[in-house]
């Protein structure tokens, strides 16, 4: 079971550093990530090289977790926004919501789930 002080670790990382870093950090080395219904992405380096992926798309990557966050057993249930400035100009705002299952201080399994239209970009003002 992951205490409160290793899940706001994990946010703070998440908050302040590139997320293939957070997932160096936080993530097993069998984790998977599964976005809605799409099937889960395996293994810590899959899940690194697709985070490096999104940011080499990106100017900018600005996370906020929404507080509260909710911890049961090795269950974490965890709110974001996310804010993508991406190269062309444009940017996209996402809110998702996060379920985690933790193995102590690691998370083995993640899904978010959120609105697919939230990424379409927007034209910055």
């Amino acid at each position: 079971m992951p205490t409160i002080k290793t899940v706001t670790q994990f946010i703070k990382a998440v908050e302040t550093i590139p997320h293939h870093q957070v997932i160096e950090q936080f993530y097993s080395e069998n984790a998977s990530i599964q976005e809605n219904q799409a099937p889960p992405r395996i293994g810590k380096q899959n899940l690194i090289a697709n985070e490096k992926a999104v940011y080499t798309k990106a100017k900018s990557v600005h996370s906020k977790c929404i507080l509260p966050f909710f911890i049961n057993d090795n269950q974490v249930v965890i709110r974001w926004k996310f804010r993508f400035d991406w190269k062309d100009g444009s940017y996209s705002e996402i809110e998702e919501i996060a379920t985690q299952e933790w193995e102590t201080k690691l998370i083995k399994k993640e899904q978010f789930f959120y609105d697919p239209q939230q990424f379409k970009p927007k034209k910055s003002a």
